[in-house]
């Protein structure tokens, strides 16, 4: 009977060492994209930027939308005729001189904004989250025979004025929130964040 030969212990550490270093690639790359994960995405930081509306080439009585944090915002340019029917329809509001908490101080006022010509307005409805329609014209709708101009909910008939002002016996309980914002120029609207308070 032959004898087996010595074990070659230059080869084992050869082995050793070759499979520890796959080892240890194999769990660096997995390790990489698990550590990267904990950064937030580029749609996540985005999603806490303001957002900035070029409201140069709005016209009296139109609306744009843009998105804030992954909602959609109003911005409506009120034409001479609807800030004049501002204080024209109080009654039938419930909250008319926006006592509820939905907008920053600087927007506590009639036209609930930082200039009465541009309502700025979350296009959430308080009810259950849906997107109220923009309605401007004013006179008979099919929802209401004395139309001031405003926002009407398809979804549960809630009904909100151009200043996003809530009617009294609809089911949204408040008026539309009203974001943070504040114009960079007369042209640039930013959404997010306050600016200067004055």
């Amino acid at each position: 009977m032959q004898p087996k030969p010595p074990p070659n212990p230059g080869r084992r550490k050869f082995l050793i060492g070759a499979t520890s270093v796959v080892g240890a690639v194999g769990v660096a790359g997995a390790a990489i994209p698990f550590i990267g994960s904990w950064n937030p995405s580029a749609k996540a930081e985005a999603a806490g930027a303001p957002a900035i509306a070029d409201i140069s080439k709005l016209a009296p009585g139109e609306m744009m939308i843009v998105e804030w944090r992954g909602v959609p915002i109003y911005i409506v340019k009120h034409s001479e005729e609807s800030l004049n029917q501002i204080d024209k329809n109080l009654e039938r509001l419930a909250d008319p001189d926006s006592a509820t908490e939905q907008q920053p101080d600087y927007a506590k006022n009639k036209y609930r904004s930082r200039k009465k010509e541009i309502s700025v307005l979350t296009a959430v409805c308080t009810h259950l989250a849906c997107a109220p329609k923009f309605y401007p014209q004013l006179g008979t709708t099919d929802f209401d025979s004395n139309w001031q101009g405003g926002f009407f909910c398809p979804c549960h008939g809630s009904k909100f004025d151009l200043a996003g002002r809530v009617y009294s016996g609809v089911p949204a309980p408040d008026n539309l929130p009203v974001p943070p914002h504040y114009y960079k120029t007369d042209g640039l609207l930013v959404i997010g964040e306050d600016g200067e308070t004055a």
